[in-house]
């Protein structure tokens, strides 16, 4: 590691040991990094260093942004959190919005200001916040005002945060208030190329989030990958989708996959299928990223032909079935580009190009990676056995001060906890989620989250959540509920228990599906039995 920017070192001294780290590979020359690089400077100022600063880097509904206008705003606020908020580099910034410009303007302040992003999902409540704030000890926070509710509590029960500031909103203290008489430019932190950056969390299927830590050159190496070798854009693109920016595969195909080719960018704060639609056809998008779910979803409303001008349409989240890659082609003429990722990859790591698509497989390793199938044993299996995808490249696996590090990292390898197969072609297969990890809509649902929140309603004595598939959704999750005595089974009871559930934590998480039961399957020691809901699901009941 060469010689870090970070004052605060909070990240730093939390990173798993050298021995618990995948092998990274910089086999392509576009991945040789210099050793000194803040990747603010080429995914954002060289655009205006280089007279490009009037070019369209960002829209949203009645908001347009070049690239110096962006520019200019992340300068600012790298100055509200240095000069006036005392962001040391290192510190951990949690950034809470919609997505929309005035959130990636406070994505690159703290990039630039050497701090470390942690971007947080709408949605989400006040515990989910809680184990947030508390696992990268956040001391600033900028939000959007409409979201202040449930930060607000959390930050109470959160004493380590010490600036919080809100923006979208007139008051004096409010964030474009503090930024209006600063200075335009901002003289960049000048990190390394190992410097973390980022923590985007995740959920496992213990529900307790999992901080993945990325690098600078992290950031970079997504872009010169799989947006340089597969999704192969030009500066005059328009990205859009609908994937938050909290999620790496929204920050990567809305917001640095187009900057660093000096593209633009639609970002839309509501954006399902038919906000989705309607935004391709008014801001004249070319290129699309969102889940299977939203394909299916648009294109029946489409009439039959290419919405506007796109294009590129880019799939991930979940696994792409071969019969919604069939409709939207029928429907669009498009061929979806398909692709796995992960939050601990920080993008996608297997796909394919659209003159290489394979119906019902996922494709081969994308340019800079390499990957493989393995047995319980760490062999690599032979074509059409399935096994534990594996996967190693410039990105990999860093938990933040997390034991399951030696769990997601084996002999070199990121194990992902993905099912798959290689067919003869050498084509990746999705088999299944090697875990209990919930899948819906592309978001990520762990079923122990769902059961405490469960839990808490007086009329829950036990519960237990399962995926069960879903023709709509990829999955769906299912509640088994016993009931205290007292209590009467029935629709209105499960409809008691949704919304429960949906004031607790986010609201997509909720059990779409409530069946009551006497009791649940256990072992002798007491442990849950998941596989034994899900043949109950199936109507294998045992």
């Amino acid at each position: 590691m060469t010689q870090t920017a970070l004052v605060d070192r909070f990240v730093l001294d939390r990173l798993p040991p050298p021995e618990l780290l995948p092998e990274f590979l910089f086999e392509l020359p576009e991945l040789r990094y210099p050793e000194r690089v803040n990747c603010a400077g080429p995914l954002l100022d060289r655009w205006v260093e280089a007279g490009a600063g009037e070019r369209v880097a960002l829209r949203a509904p009645g908001l347009t942004w070049t690239y110096r206008d962006l520019w200019v705003h992340a300068n600012r606020v790298g100055r509200v959190l240095t000069e006036d908020l005392g962001l040391q580099p290192g510190n951990r910034v949690l950034l809470r919005a919609p997505n929309h410009p005035m959130l990636a303007a406070c994505w690159f302040g703290v990039v630039k200001a050497g701090g470390v992003v942690v971007t947080t999902m709408p949605l989400l409540r006040q515990k989910e916040l809680v184990d947030i704030l508390t696992k990268a000890e956040i001391s600033h926070v900028l939000c959007d005002v409409r979201l202040r509710e449930e930060l607000d509590a959390a930050v109470a029960r959160c004493p380590h945060v010490r600036e919080v500031v809100y923006f979208g909103d007139e008051s004096p203290g409010s964030l474009e208030a503090r930024m209006a008489g600063k200075p335009e430019g901002f003289q960049n932190v000048n990190t390394a190329c190992d410097d973390p950056v980022l923590i985007a969390f995740t959920s496992g299927t213990t529900g307790k989030p999992k901080g993945c830590v990325h690098f600078h050159r992290d950031v970079l190496a997504i872009c010169d990958t799989f947006a340089r070798h597969v999704v192969r854009a030009t500066p005059d693109d328009v990205f859009i989708g609908s994937p938050p920016l909290a999620f790496t595969y929204g920050l990567g195909g809305l917001l640095v996959f187009p900057l660093r080719i000096g593209a633009s960018s639609v970002l839309l704060e509501r954006a399902g299928p038919d906000e989705l639609l309607e935004g391709i056809e008014r801001y004249g998008a070319t290129v699309c990223f969102t889940a299977p779910t939203a394909y299916r979803a648009m294109a029946p409303k489409t009439g039959g032909r290419r919405p506007g001008q796109l294009r590129k349409c880019v799939s991930a989240g979940e696994a792409l079935p071969a019969s919604t890659r069939l409709q939207w082609r029928e429907a669009t003429g498009i061929e979806i580009i398909d692709g796995i990722g992960s939050t601990e990859m920080l993008h996608i790591f297997i796909s394919h190009t659209e003159e290489e698509a394979k119906p019902g497989a996922t494709g081969k390793p994308v340019p800079g990676y390499r990957a493989c199938v393995l047995d319980e044993q760490g062999r690599p299996l032979r074509a059409g056995e399935v096994g534990r995808l594996a996967v190693k490249g410039p990105t990999g696996c860093r938990y933040l001060d997390d034991p399951r590090q030696r769990e997601y990292v084996q002999g070199g390898w990121n194990v992902t906890g993905d099912a798959y197969l290689v067919d003869e072609e050498g084509y990746f297969v999705y088999q299944a989620r090697t875990d209990d990890l919930i899948i819906s809509a592309g978001y990520n649902i762990a079923p122990a989250e769902v059961e405490e929140a469960l839990l808490t309603h007086p009329a829950v004595a036990e519960c237990g959540v399962v995926g069960v598939p879903d023709p709509e959704r990829g999955q769906v999750v299912r509640a088994y509920v016993v009931l205290r005595p007292g209590f009467v089974a029935g629709p209105e009871m499960a409809r008691e228990l949704q919304e429960h559930v949906k004031a607790r934590i986010a609201p997509y998480k909720y059990p779409r599906q409530v069946e009551f039961c006497e009791a649940l399957p256990r072992t002798e020691t007491g442990k849950l039995q998941r596989f034994r809901l899900r043949e109950w699901a199936r109507g294998a009941v045992q």
